[in-house]
């Protein structure tokens, strides 16, 4: 089963809940027949939502002076391509969500409007029993080993996630991996000025560690953000530290965007932010671990 068929039954799921996000403004109710563009639905009149004490570098206003963005295209530095399919713009200059309906227009939060790509690291090892074998979930229904991976509690809706962020620019996506395991899990923002030395240790072992990473997933991500305007994309790698070898040598430590951090078992049961207990479910799968 592919990452997106996966996802299919989940797509708009979060970015349809009563509220948008973390602000207090209701989404249009969009029954799931009417997600589509491509189905009729008299009457749809939602909330025009778009921040305004947020990022320097965020796009303009549709229609303002000067903005004049290249859809489904490299835009300069700013990739405006969707990982999903080339998408619609409306007569009136918007793009349209490749999914459908969201029930809130504007680029609500987001940064850019059409596709705001991310990058997601899930960096995992085997849950080990004292003597150093696996240990196995004594579940009836799998009996398999139990895998872990560093979550991070995001400081903005207090859920647990997997580290990772925006692409920046031009910014190759190793180099956003990277980034964003060692910002947010490792604190490398405040480190990196107090104990220069600490930080050249574990940027070297970080580096053995993402020499090697598989690509789970790459697209549409349903992220309580997503507006009929901007949405979420995000490719989503997998680095397996398979004796424990390197991360035994790495403390973690919250930071930038990060409120907490830890290891945390991979479980169906886990309710993470966005479509994140999906990508673990994959990893899980590529693993044969338990689920």
């Amino acid at each position: 089963m592919t990452g997106k068929t996966l996802l299919s039954s989940l797509l708009h799921y979060k970015c349809r809940q009563k509220f948008y996000s973390t602000t207090k403004i209701k989404r249009f109710v969009v029954p799931d027949e009417l997600v589509p563009w491509e189905v009729e639905f008299p009457g749809y009149d939602p909330a025009y939502y778009t921040a305004t004490d947020g990022k320097p570098w965020a796009d303009k206003n549709i229609g303002d002076v000067g903005f004049q963005p290249k859809w489904n295209a490299q835009d300069g530095d700013i990739n405006r391509q969707s990982l999903t399919k080339t998408y619609r713009i409306t007569q009136d200059g918007y793009p349209l969500n490749p999914i459908g309906r969201t029930g809130i227009k504007g680029r609500g939060l987001l940064g850019r409007w059409g596709p705001n790509h991310a990058a997601d690291p899930i960096v995992t090892r085997w849950k080990r029993e004292n003597n150093g074998d696996k240990e196995i979930k004594m579940d009836p229904t799998t009996q398999k080993p139990v895998l872990q991976f560093i979550g991070i509690q995001r400081r903005d809706t207090r859920e647990w996630a997997i580290p990772g962020g925006m692409v920046e620019g031009n910014e190759v996506i190793s180099s956003t991996l990277k980034r964003e395991f060692m910002e947010e899990a490792l604190n490398l923002l405040e480190k990196q000025d107090k104990n220069p030395e600490e930080v050249k240790g574990f940027k070297k072992e970080v580096d053995k560690l993402f020499e090697k990473g598989e690509k789970i997933f790459q697209g549409y991500v349903d992220d309580p953000r997503n507006t009929d305007n901007s949405w979420m994309e995000t490719r989503v790698f997998n680095f397996h530290d398979n004796d424990g070898s390197l991360l035994d040598k790495i403390t973690l430590e919250a930071g930038d965007d990060a409120a907490d951090v830890r290891w945390m078992d991979i479980d169906n049961k886990l309710n993470l932010y966005a479509s994140h207990s999906k990508f673990l479910q994959l990893v899980a799968q590529k693993h044969d671990a338990h689920w």
